[in-house]
């Protein structure tokens, strides 16, 4: 499928683009170039690398995209706090990094790293001896640390069956490892992607554990931020649930993105899989002007 053959509106049909997704540069299981040539074998055309507060796979992908037919746009997914909740926001970005979101990676590195010290003495209270170093074993690689490794550590370590178990008891939203303070609020880390002249996009609002009404006030800090869109659907969810966060995206003017939020394969996602998009008023993301050009559209004229 050509660029420009991407649809102006959701029509329930299936379509080839995966707007997030992680590879080894942040805490997924796939080189950047590895992941694309997954997403070219699943017939994938356009893609986002969107790995946690780093663009360092960006590059990597992208070339191995010209080799195998993949358009990838460059992407991150900043963490923030909102309400005392940790909240993350896609940066689409069609020029890259800079501006203020440049100085912005830096200080979220830098958070990363002594947040995954505070984790780690908190889960070595819990009983697992040398979190860090174990984190550091699960990672594989000398990049910040996130819940993830810690998780695949307490795993590791026989602490729990399955990651989920880990992040439902230690890690997940209100547990010890859930560490918030070193992130910034949710209006910066929006205000760092519209200054590289990007996208702001929610990521996953289905997935923060909020009512109806709190994902209501989320959706209209976000927009008051001067955020653009959010992802109507993140891997696989409810039809019916899709539809009402259609309803609330349409009612705030916000466009619609998808993804898969794939980190790695053999579990229940794999690249570009994900709950059809049902149809609705909403419009994509890629509509937006700013990503014109990087989806092959043209801008109407003024």
């Amino acid at each position: 499928m050509p660029m420009n053959a991407l649809p102006e509106r959701f029509e329930g049909e299936a379509l080839s683009i995966d707007l997030h997704m992680h590879s080894t540069a942040s805490d997924g299981a796939l080189s950047p170039e590895v992941l694309v040539e997954a997403c070219a074998a699943r017939g994938l055309t356009h893609m986002a690398l969107t790995d946690h507060d780093t663009v360092a796979g960006v590059a990597r992908a992208s070339a191995a995209g010209k080799h195998h037919g993949v358009t990838v746009l460059p992407g991150t997914e900043l963490s923030c706090q909102w309400r005392g909740h940790n909240i993350h926001v896609v940066g689409l970005l069609p020029s890259g990094v800079r501006g203020e979101l440049s100085t912005g990676l830096e200080h979220q590195a830098e958070a990363r790293e002594h947040r995954a010290l505070q984790i780690a003495a908190r889960m070595e209270r819990l009983g697992l001896e040398n979190a860090l170093d174990r984190a550091r074993e699960q990672a594989d690689s000398d990049r910040p640390l996130g819940r993830p490794d810690f998780a695949k550590a307490l795993v590791a370590a026989e602490l729990v069956p399955d990651m989920a178990t880990a992040f439902r008891r230690y890690l997940g939203n209100g547990k010890a490892g859930d560490i918030k303070a070193h992130w910034p609020v949710l209006s910066t880390v929006v205000g760092w992607v519209l200054d590289a002249g990007g996208v702001a996009t929610l990521a996953h609002p289905l997935r923060y554990g909020l009512t109806r009404r709190k994902r209501g006030q989320l959706l209209d800090d976000f927009r008051a931020a001067g955020g653009q869109a959010a992802e109507l659907v993140s891997g696989f969810q409810n039809a019916d649930v899709t539809r009402d966060l259609a309803r609330q995206l349409d009612e705030r003017g916000l466009l619609a993105s998808l993804g898969s939020d794939f980190h790695f394969p053999g579990g229940h996602l794999a690249p570009g899989s994900m709950t059809p998009v049902p149809r609705t008023a909403v419009a994509p993301v890629w509509t937006h002007p700013c990503l014109a050009a990087a989806f092959g559209r043209s801008v109407p004229a003024a």
